[in-house]
């Protein structure tokens, strides 16, 4: 923590964006929240309490809700932007007179927006233009941290000073901010993961074991890392919170959002019957079908996002889906020491006779 406190905004009224806010002013920091109703701002300044989203939550009482983005943004040092992936762009805009390009500007979504395949930072490039940004993530149910339970993320930054001030303003006893100078491959973890985490709530609701659960996570980690490297992330980004960190706990918690959309769909539950029960945004659904024709166009192989694309959008049953993976090739375990493509060659030349004596 910084003995200097900053202005810190923070844009959205969901379940992260209302710990993080309290964080930020547990840390002596000045906080002011911007949410689309002004109802649930009165409630928050008024109880100090989310009943929405985060009911049972103390908030700090230096928090101050506005559904004004002027009043939340004028002379703001950071800006946390905690909004749902569809309504990012257009949240961004609305804040875009009351920003400057001395702000420090950090999304803790996500998402990926569908048109040109977009990243949450990549929108708040496009619509600024600024140069200090960077992004949250990480293990980060919001619930726990409400709890103050021990919790660590990290924040990705091209930027020195946008990793730095962000650490100043959110590291405390509870939670602590590690730093990453690869914002991409931050990023899309942070968006894979959900994917995966539906695929983990479809496998228990079907009554798989611990040796399922941990072959369907080295998998995804698999594949994630594929996918993220085919688009020029770094490989060893996915050895660290936002990847391996945030797939075990959005795979193995009852609290994650995607998870128990994917527990429903194991239950014969359509999707959207799945989506309805939630009440929230689970961002792996939009999720799996961008990744899964991203993959298509880019040639890179994924089988758990195709089979996933197929129980969420063309009706394939769920444990017909889990057979066939299983039926699928056997290739490589982790292909940065094993290439997917060296498997290959190796089963054609057998195969072919080739190598015997």
């Amino acid at each position: 923590m910084s003995d200097d406190p900053m202005r810190v905004a923070v844009l959205g009224g969901g379940s992260f964006g209302t710990a993080l806010a309290s964080i930020a002013a547990d840390n002596g920091n000045r906080v002011c929240q911007w949410l689309r109703d002004p109802e649930l701002a009165a409630q928050i300044n008024r109880e100090h309490r989310n009943s929405r989203y985060l009911p049972d939550y103390a908030i700090n009482p230096a928090v101050r809700a506005s559904s004004d983005m002027r009043e939340v943004l004028e002379g703001a040092e950071l800006v946390l932007v905690a909004i749902p992936s569809k309504a990012f762009r257009d949240v961004v805009r609305q804040a875009l007179p009351w920003l400057n390009a001395d702000q420090i500007l950090v999304s803790t979504t996500k998402g990926i927006q569908e048109e040109g395949f977009k990243l949450m930072s990549q929108i708040l490039e496009e619509e600024t233009g600024f140069t200090h940004i960077g992004v949250i993530s990480g293990p980060n149910l919001a619930t726990e941290i409400a709890q103050k339970q021990l919790t660590a993320t990290v924040v990705a930054s091209d930027d020195a000073l946008t990793r730095t001030r962000v650490q100043q303003a959110l590291s405390c006893d509870y939670f602590r901010v590690y730093a990453s100078n690869d914002r991409y491959g931050v990023e899309l973890g942070g968006s894979l993961k959900n994917i995966y985490a539906i695929a983990a709530g479809m496998a228990a609701a079907l009554g798989m074991g611990e040796n399922t659960r941990s072959m369907l996570m080295t998998r995804a980690l698999a594949e994630m890392g594929r996918f993220a490297v085919s688009l020029g992330a770094n490989p060893m980004t996915f050895l660290g919170l936002a990847g391996v960190g945030d797939l075990i706990v959005t795979c193995s918690s009852q609290l994650s959002r995607n998870y128990r959309v994917g527990f429903a769909l194991g239950q014969g539950k359509s999707l959207d019957e799945a989506v309805e029960a939630l009440g929230q945004v689970a961002e792996g659904v939009n999720t799996i079908r961008l990744v899964r024709d991203k993959a298509r166009a880019e040639g890179v192989y994924m089988p758990l996002a195709e089979g996933l694309y197929q129980v969420l959008f063309e009706g394939v049953p769920a444990r017909e889906m889990a057979r066939m993976l299983m039926l699928g090739e056997q290739s490589s375990d982790v292909e940065f020491v094993l290439s997917r493509e060296a498997v290959q060659q190796a089963h054609r030349r057998v195969e072919a006779g080739e190598g015997k004596s």
